[in-house]
């Protein structure tokens, strides 16, 4: 007995159908985008070498100035300052909570961190205003590693919020 044999052994009842019968086509259905439209089946293929190709389905692709700045805000305050500590007026995010991961939160907190970083660079930011946002992830990331005080610190010290303002100060500098 082949081991094909072996692991079709199995037959589906009467009046079920297999899933085998599907091709990968008819399975799926369309491809659609954010706006509705049908994206072309050729443009999505993973025949031979790797290639993925949405278009317009891409979220971080063809963002316009505004856009990218909006989007690093936003994930400035969802890490920093997107909850409130009920009871109190401390206010704390989800860098605050996966700090509290030993280690591993800590590495976490400090690459999405450097994300930020990342992201204003591509945004034209100079050496300099990324320099101290380097020195911002860098003292929240070393600070973070002391036990229970360093996840305090993460809390008060917001290095992403920080960041945000000295890009946005930046900005604001520079001619349309």
């Amino acid at each position: 007995m082949s081991s094909h044999e072996t692991i079709s052994r199995r037959r589906p009842r009467s009046g079920t159908t297999s899933r085998a019968a599907f091709t990968g086509a008819e399975a799926r259905g369309p491809v659609i985008d954010q706006t509705g439209r049908e994206i072309p089946q050729q443009t999505s293929h993973f025949d031979g070498g790797f290639r993925l190709d949405f278009g317009t389905a891409n979220p971080f692709g063809n963002l316009t100035r505004a856009q990218r700045i909006a989007r690093l805000e936003t994930m400035a305050k969802l890490l920093d300052i997107a909850f409130i500590l009920p009871g109190t007026k401390i206010r704390y995010g989800v860098d605050g909570l996966i700090g509290l991961i030993p280690v591993v939160g800590d590495i976490i907190a400090t690459a999405l961190s450097l994300w930020l970083v990342r992201e204003a660079r591509a945004l034209g930011a100079p050496w300099h205003v990324t320099a101290r946002m380097l020195g911002n992830v860098a003292i929240q990331g070393v600070a973070g590693t002391v036990p229970v005080a360093g996840d305090a610190f993460d809390v008060l010290f917001r290095a992403n919020m920080r960041n945000a303002r000295l890009l946005k100060r930046w900005l604001e500098k520079q001619p349309r």
